[in-house]
């Protein structure tokens, strides 16, 4: 599949890659930072999100090849690969099926064991909105203000929100696919061989998204690993600690 993608700076290739219900403009304030320091950073939107095409297929492994054809289709050599939440399983996915591809592998708030499925709150206030009646942003948001109390989500989700025509409004990412499958989204990363690629992990001190208890499991897949916490930062570490986050990617990439 071909993603949708934005393009910032020269360099050192560098790929991001979102987490569930995100899309790469959620980036573009570090995407333009880490351009700055002689990258080349491709913010993707991964399949079912964004303006990447939508697709019945969601899982790890069609993701994975999204971004193998990404990096043939623009010949990158020795990219650097960070991943958040569902976009660091990709990173990890793709590293142990291509690591001669890779330089570095970034992986942010995410551990490869299996998630069970939490983001009911979430799917229950998206399901309630039925764009044949709700045709205001406002109304939108009350729907979803009846699920998910939490502003900071709720906004998260309200930027995916577009007119898909003058008078209908619609999700950019594929809310069918995702509710089809959204157990895949905490499926564990496997792998038989233990990858030697430089790996930074990025944790919250807030988050429970990365235990202690599941550092082992990181060490079996990825040899050459740290793992990095960030203080007072919660699982969207990039937006809570920007400035320690940045020096933090930086400092490995560097």
């Amino acid at each position: 599949m071909k993603l949708a993608y934005r393009k910032y700076g020269s360099g050192t290739p560098l790929i991001i890659l979102h987490g569930l219900f995100g899309q790469g403009d959620n980036w573009t304030t570090h995407a333009k930072l880490i351009a700055e320091q002689n990258f080349e950073v491709y913010a993707v939107d991964l399949r079912n999100h964004g303006l990447s095409p939508h697709s019945d297929d969601f899982n790890y492994q069609v993701m994975s090849e999204d971004v193998l054809e990404l990096i043939e289709d623009n010949n990158l050599q020795k990219t650097i690969l960070l991943g958040h939440s569902m976009g660091g399983k990709v990173a990890m996915q793709f590293a142990l099926q291509h690591s001669k591809l890779l330089d570095k592998l970034i992986v942010v708030d995410i551990a490869p064991k299996y998630y069970p499925v939490h983001h009911h709150k979430v799917l229950e206030g998206l399901n309630a909105v039925d764009f044949n009646l709700v045709k205001t942003r406002k109304e939108t948001e009350t729907i979803l203000s009846q699920s998910i109390p939490d502003n900071p989500t709720k906004q998260f989700l309200l930027k995916n929100l577009y007119w898909k025509t003058e008078s209908e409004l619609a999700w950019r990412f594929n809310l069918k696919a995702i509710n089809q499958h959204i157990a895949n989204v905490g499926a564990e990363i496997i792998s038989k061989h233990n990858n030697i690629i430089p790996a930074l992990f990025i944790r919250g001190e807030k988050s429970n998204y990365i235990l202690d208890n599941d550092v082992a499991m990181i060490d079996d897949l990825f040899f050459q690993n740290k793992l990095q916490t960030i203080p007072g930062a919660g699982h969207w570490i990039h937006a809570d600690k920007p400035k320690e986050f940045f020096e933090t990617v930086m400092n490995f990439v560097k």
